[in-house]
């Protein structure tokens, strides 16, 4: 049996498309050890999986990312392994370096374009270091993956690589299940839900600002956390939403379908304007919501744009004032002939976009 050791920065809590890689490793007989780093002081059992998390001094900034590549890079280079899996530039020179030292084969999978990553655009200094770092180590991976073409296509163009396109599916549910917290939050309220980071130019304070004008016929739930955390919680307070806005935090993502699918509407509202990585990005969330059977409201950057228009399971926006994201919640919250259309088109889409149908795409850069 082959060894495989899959490294992540975080703590490996709510990453779905990481353990769903794990789950086709252990269906080809790997033993697999993934590593991650402790944020907090419990976490759920892992059922069949070996995990390890750093404790790390420093869990931001330049000081987190290098502590956490010198305890990965001497805690892998002493272990008996014969593949490494790198998630995202941040693992990527520990795992390269130990490659050099051993026959382990590197594979890397790209969830993100991490230089164009909006909290990189104005920090030029932080964004050169990055892509000194990528450009040392990416030309010399020979298993490349990412979760979208626009972004395999950047790196094969610019390093002459050659990525694969594993997008970032859920499994297929068949049955939908619940535990009826939102519908209580709800108070008879329709559900708008957000779930994923709570970072900047995700349109939250402006999705927040619109539920304000039409508190009395939606909620708006959101699930996650990130850099504006704080900010969008005192928003919500200063506008006195207490009862219309709903923080849930992380949930693991083997409990965040039963919230899921509570709801009504699911927004992915990432705006141009923030790097390269939004234009090209293609959110979980949005096939989180196809396998829910809930309605999208999107952003019309590229790639949500194309999976909302290609299977009609939504709309795409692209004036982002409170005034036009109200308007726009309760047509469709109203249009009961469009919703039932939707509902159809959301039933057959959740066929195709799925977990069961993408993974054979990792055959061809694990088994071969």
């Amino acid at each position: 049996m082959k060894r495989i050791f899959v490294s992540v920065t975080n703590d490996l809590l709510t990453d779905q498309r990481v353990f769903r890689t794990i789950d086709f490793l252990f269906e080809h007989n790997f033993i697999v050890t993934a590593i991650g780093r402790k944020l907090q002081k419990k976490y759920p059992p892992p059922s069949n999986i070996k995990i390890k998390r750093f404790r790390l001094l420093f869990n931001k900034g330049p000081l987190f990312y290098l502590c956490y590549n010198v305890r990965l890079f001497f805690y892998l280079l002493f272990k008996k392994k014969d593949y490494l899996l790198a998630n995202d530039l941040d693992t990527l020179l520990a795992n390269y370096m130990v490659s050099k030292f051993s026959k382990a084969v590197l594979i890397y999978d790209s969830h993100e374009l991490f230089t164009e990553v909006p909290e990189l655009i104005h920090r030029l200094r932080t964004k050169k270091i990055w892509e000194h770092i990528e450009s040392i180590a990416l030309p010399k991976v020979k298993k490349t993956y990412t979760v979208c073409q626009p972004i395999a296509d950047y790196y094969n163009k610019k390093y002459g690589t050659d990525f694969k396109v594993v997008r970032n599916l859920p499994y297929y549910r068949k049955d939908l299940h619940s535990n009826d917290l939102l519908v209580s939050l709800a108070q008879k309220r329709k559900i708008v839900l957000y779930q994923g980071a709570l970072n900047i130019g995700r349109g939250l304070e402006q999705l927040i600002e619109a539920v304000k004008l039409i508190f009395d016929r939606v909620v708006l739930i959101i699930i996650g956390n990130g850099d504006i955390m704080d900010r969008l919680v005192w928003q919500a307070k200063e506008q006195m939403l207490d009862n219309t806005v709903f923080f849930l935090d992380r949930i693991p993502f083997d409990k965040l379908a039963d919230y899921t699918s509570q709801a009504d509407i699911g927004v992915s509202l990432e705006q141009p304007g923030f790097g390269l990585s939004y234009e090209y990005s293609l959110p979980n969330k949005i096939f989180d919501y196809i396998q829910a059977e809930i309605p999208i409201l999107g952003s019309n950057l590229q790639g949500i744009k194309s999976i909302i228009n290609t299977y009609e399971v939504g709309c795409t926006i692209s004036d982002f004032s409170p005034k036009n994201l109200s308007k726009t919640i309760i047509n469709m919250i109203s249009d009961t002939e469009k919703r039932l259309q939707w509902k159809d088109n959301l039933k057959i889409a959740k066929k195709e976009l799925c977990w069961e149908n993408e993974k054979k795409i990792l055959k061809t850069i694990f088994l071969s």
